[in-house]
């Protein structure tokens, strides 16, 4: 995800770039915008990574089988907007978390640390760090939300929130403020390794495709095209991390606010792959793709463009 956009080599004019807090507004705006398109697969994927939690395969009931049925028994269960659960706190997620994370990544470029090598993965992977905590009680009340359902189609623990507001006050009021960043410890390294592949391999990939010369430079085709590749790598790092976060935050807790099925990230690992396989780590990797690529094309896509609308009228004021 370059945060500079290179002008055609023979002028070997300066990198240009946008303010970090206009890469903030920018990148939350285009990550919110993909979000509403993606979220129904956000629904059904939480939906498959819940479903047979630490039971051996073949052992549990599967109300959910495979993206088109699944989406089908959704739609049945919660009606056509039952797609679109935890749709408020999916925004307000994607808000504060990109945003934070573009702004830092920014400041990185500002800094000339992506210029060093390594930097892109090092810049990437800490600012999607930064933003995930910030994020984390969007992202838990989001799980939580979008876990729930009918009591015939339920996986995974039902919370019986009402709302966003009203599952964050009834969060801190139980556990507490550090209930509210309960499971970030699985939130962090998930974004963490999604981070550094987007941002490193969006910028390579988009810098493979201008030099292929396939597209115009200019073209939006560019960044789609770019997008598209860096989608790959994203879930395929990114998806063993999404099915522990998801448990993490879903798990019921006890009174003192501990996790009663999993201590942390390493013990979730651990249970999964004892109780369910290793390729338990994989649930949900069709929906996922189909949520997190178009996801990360659709934001990079809207992202770029939405830069290049900044850069021009920056030119325009001076």
């Amino acid at each position: 995800m370059p945060l500079t956009r290179t002008q055609p080599a023979s002028g070997m004019e300066d990198m240009e770039t946008v303010a970090p807090a206009v890469d903030l507004v920018l990148g939350a705006s285009a990550c919110c915008l993909a979000c509403v398109f993606t979220n129904p697969l956000e629904v059904v994927k939480t939906r498959l990574q819940l479903q047979g939690e630490l039971r051996a395969p073949g052992t549990y009931p599967r109300p959910y089988r495979g993206l088109v049925a699944s989406v089908a028994a959704v739609a049945r269960a919660d009606g056509l907007c039952g797609l679109q659960k935890g749709l408020a706190a999916g925004l307000l997620y994607q808000g504060l978390m990109n945003g934070v994370r573009f702004y830092c990544y920014s400041l990185a470029c500002q800094a000339g640390l992506t210029q060093q090598p390594g930097g892109t993965v090092v810049a990437g992977a800490v600012a999607g760090a930064l933003g995930a905590f910030i994020g984390s009680p969007a992202y838990l009340v989001k799980t939580q939300l979008q876990a729930q359902t009918v009591a015939a189609m339920a996986v995974g623990h039902q919370h019986h929130h009402q709302s966003i507001l009203g599952a964050m006050e009834t969060i801190w009021r139980q556990q507490g403020l550090a209930g509210l960043w309960r499971g970030v410890g699985g939130a962090v390294p998930r974004v963490m390794v999604g981070s550094a592949a987007q941002l490193a391999t969006f910028a390579s990939a988009k810098a493979w495709v201008q030099e292929q010369q396939w597209l115009p430079e200019d073209s939006w085709l560019v960044a789609l095209a770019a997008g598209m590749i860096s989608s790959v790598a994203v879930v395929a790092v990114m998806t063993p991390f999404d099915v522990v976060s998801t448990r993490l935050y879903n798990q019921p807790v006890d009174g003192a606010g501990k996790g009663q099925l999993y201590g942390g990230l390493a013990d979730c690992l651990v249970k999964i792959w004892q109780q369910e396989g290793p390729l338990a780590l994989y649930k949900g990797l069709g929906p996922a793709y189909l949520r997190l690529g178009p996801h990360t094309i659709l934001s990079m896509l809207f992202w770029d463009e939405l830069r290049k609308l900044a850069m021009r009228g920056q030119h325009q004021d001076t």
